[in-house]
């Protein structure tokens, strides 16, 4: 029996303004700039090129080239499509994220052998501290 594959296209998977803007919302948190000018490609696609690039103000064909990947479209053509998508970007903290992501990631335990090393670190510190001090006092 042959296994049988098919083409995986996501702008079939765009079906609605929440899975947009959750797949948006993704793509740009993980901060490269060519996915998400696929993403907003893939979007497009869904919605239809054509219409996109008359609501958003822009020709088809330059459309196209502002998405495809490698491409280095201005603020403005970018801030056009997704105005066109129905959209909006927003600025956030990025400490937001990287808390978020530290509280995903459990804590590393310390092994034995560290937690050993400590105590007798934190002995030896005490240890001359208070010769420091008794010298002082002689």
């Amino acid at each position: 029996m042959a296994l049988q594959l098919t083409t995986f296209d996501v702008a079939d998977y765009l079906d609605s303004e929440e899975a947009i803007a959750e797949y948006l919302s993704q793509v740009m948190a993980d901060g490269d700039d060519d996915e998400f000018l696929r993403a907003l490609g893939h979007v497009a696609k869904a919605r239809g090129m054509s219409q996109l690039a008359k609501d958003a103000g822009v020709g088809r064909e330059s459309l196209y080239k502002a998405l495809k990947p490698g491409a280095t479209p201005g603020y403005a053509t970018v801030g056009k499509v997704v105005r066109a998508l129905g959209f909006r970007m927003a600025v956030e903290p990025a400490t937001r994220q990287k808390a978020a992501a530290a509280a995903k990631k459990p804590a590393k335990p310390k092994t034995s052998v560290a937690v050993t090393a400590a105590k007798k670190a934190k002995s030896a510190a005490a240890g001359t501290e208070r010769l420091k001090g008794t010298r002082a006092r002689a």
